[in-house]
């Protein structure tokens, strides 16, 4: 059997199972069994049959049995879980991946769990002793060598085993309750467990994340909630079948704790997604900027684009993209790794080869000073006196993989020129710097519960992304993962407040269908009285081009909030992109009487009026402009542009001359400036018009569409039809 029709014939049961066909689903289960020399499992099917049977046949005889519900979905449960067992060990024979090869090993090799955990437990005290010893150095290397290795092995057994019996879940508990366990090495075993659970669904392992996420270690609680989250998110379907499991996640979260947390790591686990997108920013925009020199630089220029207002975001949101800058830029990189946005994937991308990064289970190990590899390179007590190593290991702001990455770049530099590196500040040096208030500060940031769970995300992202064997893997991170719509945690994820949170976190990043999607459960079936909200589901609806839409949001905000300035405004774009011009210019009006001076809403007010050939109107608007800004391109425009339709000529001109003056002159003012021309009569003029706007435009084809769209207007102002082609041949 090859590793295709096994993966089918465990989804055609699986299937079966989520359709409560449960028979059918034994049927099938017992044909793949008989490819799967385990007896102990053909036992526990039988079992599982007969059991069934007995509960048809009660039922069937019309006996009342109270626990028949709970029955079935205990004999559902197990046929599922010997269906996964069947898959994983037929899968042992015929694929060569490496969760195989440990789960094939952890069969064939009894635990050594109590032993391990006894060493572990000894070692601190072992480290002790050995440092107090006359030429410590080798011992001490084989000190730790010995550690690391009972760590690879306590990762790759837990890995490994696909379902722990009772016996093994005791182990895995006094791991938990010890006090002598470095947070350091249960760390590493919370992620085994992870790694375990996305392969196969093991109750008793997701049990014991609940219990870590209860351990007093900040580090390890984090961890077991990051496994947490991907286990719920990876069997949606399968958890609800364990009241257990539900009846615990409710406990846990009686003060609201669990429910806040999910959702803060759901959001972290999100925010991952954009790595891609911020590294690529990264790379093309923030660094090259910050490393042009400073004089070089200029502030952004704005320009005439009229679709200003269709963009920009209600300043009470308290958005700030402001102008480009090195400061600016210095600004937004501080700020991404505020957010815990992964702003050093690509400086480490290629850091995440050798002997370290080829054992797997390195890619979780927290940053451990007496990890022999780091041992070999740092020394003893490599932070002793080091101000900047201190500094870095201490921050918050690197990742374990990442820190374990610099430390091998250090370890290529000449030991003298690493030494001169590192020892560069002295502790004292560091504190005048910063002052001590800033440096406790620094390490206090680096121990809250968001900034570690978000540096063992960035651990994750690199093993699914980076790791040689990546591949052999389901990429958690190419997955929506939506902690609030999973069914297991309905009254803890999706209380209104959190989904807020997790809305506006979509919306911060530019989201907009997830956003949306939140907004509305947010804003339908409950009367709210939130005005932000209606804002924020128009313009999510807006960004969509979902015009209608948004202006029933809008106008729902604006009866909350009534004459906000960006919602009318809003509004009225809204309008003017379903061409609703008068309504549009409703809008426009109400907003120029809480802003009259606001040359944006003059212009969108005026172009209003143009649509619906008001000119004179639209003028008043355009000459106010001109009187605000004497040097406004779009006035100019919309002057040149209403004398022509006015007929008067004079006027036109002479703003089509200041247009056609200044520098930015473009393809449209000299198109404009050639009707005018040609209207007074002017043929020649209007030629030699027409042939520089030909000249400004990408090609002929490009100059026609813009020509073609006023041939009508041409006509009206008394330009015969016929002559029409001959003018474009002589301008061309």
């Amino acid at each position: 059997m090859d590793e295709q029709t096994i993966k089918e014939q465990h989804n055609s049961i699986v299937t079966l199972l989520k359709a409560r066909r449960l028979k059918e689903a034994q049927i099938q289960l017992d044909a793949m069994l008989s490819g799967c020399a385990d007896w102990s499992l053909n036992n526990r099917l039988e079992q599982v049959k007969t059991s069934y049977n007995y509960m048809l046949q009660y039922m069937e005889q019309g006996i009342n049995d109270p626990e028949r519900d709970k029955l079935y979905i205990q004999l559902l449960t197990e046929t599922w879980t010997i269906a996964d067992q069947v898959r994983i060990k037929l899968l042992d024979n015929v694929r060569k991946s490496y969760y195989q090869q440990l789960h094939h090993t952890s069969r064939h090799t009894p635990s050594h769990m109590e032993e391990w955990l006894h060493a572990l437990e000894a070692f601190q005290d072992d480290v002790a002793v050995c440092r107090l010893m006359p030429g410590n150095h080798q011992r001490m290397e084989q000190l730790l060598r010995q550690h690391e290795d009972i760590n690879r092995n306590i990762f790759q057994a837990t890995w490994g085993n696909s379902e722990w019996s009772a016996e093994e879940n005791a182990q895995a508990q006094a791991f938990l309750k010890s006090e002598l366990l470095r947070p350091i090495d249960l760390c590493l075993l919370v992620s085994a467990v992870t790694l375990s659970l996305l392969e196969c669904f093991d109750i008793r392992k997701c049990l014991w994340l609940l219990d870590a996420y209860r351990h007093p270690d900040v580090s390890v609680a984090q961890r077991a909630l990051i496994g947490l989250i991907l286990t719920l998110h990876t069997y949606p379907e399968r958890t609800l079948l364990y009241p257990e499991l539900a009846a615990r996640l409710h406990l846990l979260d009686d003060e609201g704790r669990l429910g806040k947390d999910l959702n803060r790591a759901n959001q972290q686990l999100l925010q991952s997604q954009d790595t891609e997108k911020i590294d690529k920013k990264m790379r093309e925009e923030i660094l090259p900027e910050m490393m042009k020199n400073v004089s070089k630089l200029k502030g952004m220029r704005f320009g005439t684009d009229d679709s200003t207002d269709e963009n920009d975001q209600n300043p009470d949101w308290e958005q700030a993209f402001e102008h480009s800058g090195l400061e600016d830029k210095m600004r937004e990189m501080n700020e991404l790794q505020i957010e815990g946005a992964d702003v050093n994937i690509s400086t480490f991308s290629q850091l995440k080869s050798g002997p370290f990064f080829n054992h797997l289970h390195n890619w979780f190990y927290p940053f451990d000073l007496l990890h022999p590899y780091v041992f070999n390179i740092l020394g003893s007590n490599p932070t002793e006196g080091n101000a900047i190593l201190t500094m870095i290991l201490q921050s918050g702001l690197f990742c374990n993989s990442d820190k374990y990455s610099l430390c091998f770049t250090m370890a290529h530099l000449p030991k003298d020129q690493r030494d001169l590196m590192l020892n560069q500040i002295t502790p004292q040096e560091l504190n005048e710097i910063m002052g001590e208030e800033q440096s406790e500060s620094l390490k206090q940031y680096a121990m809250r519960p968001e900034v570690i769970c978000n540096q063992y995300i960035h651990d994750l992202y690199r093993f699914f992304k980076l790791c040689f064997r990546r591949k052999e893997f389901r990429d958690i991170f190419q997955e929506s993962i939506e902690s609030y719509d999973l069914p297991i945690l309905k009254g803890i994820t999706d209380k209104p407040e959190l989904l807020t949170a997790t809305a506006d976190f979509h919306f911060r990043k530019e989201h907009y269908p997830e956003a949306l999607s939140l907004y509305r459960r947010l804003t339908e079936g409950e009367r709210t009285t939130d005005a932000n909200l209606f804002q924020k589901t128009g313009f999510c609806l807006q960004k969509g081009r979902k015009y209608e839409e948004a202006i029933e949001a809008y106008r729902k905000a604006d009866i909350l909030k009534p004459d906000h300035v960006w919602t009318l405004r809003h509004l009225a774009t809204c309008y003017r992109q379903t061409h609703n011009f008068r309504q549009a210019l409703e809008y426009y009006k109400k907003v120029e009487n809480i802003q009259p001076e606001n040359n944006d809403i003059l212009f969108h007010a005026g172009s209003c009026h143009v649509e619906l050939e008001e000119y004179a109107e639209a003028l008043q608007y355009f000459f106010k402009m001109d009187f605000l800004d004497n040097h406004s391109l779009k006035a100019w425009r919309g002057i040149a542009w209403c004398s022509f339709m006015t007929e008067k000529y004079e006027q036109a001109e002479r703003y089509c001359m200041k247009l056609t003056q200044d520098k930015q002159v473009s393809a449209s003012d000299w198109l404009n400036a050639g009707h005018v021309a040609w209207a007074q009569g002017q043929l020649k003029t209007a030629a030699e018009r027409y042939g520089k706007a030909i000249s400004l435009c990408e090609n002929k084809t490009q100059f026609l569409e813009l020509f073609d769209k006023d041939r009508d207007t041409l006509v009206r102002h008394g330009i015969r039809k016929e002559d029409i082609p001959l003018m474009l041949d002589i301008a061309s």
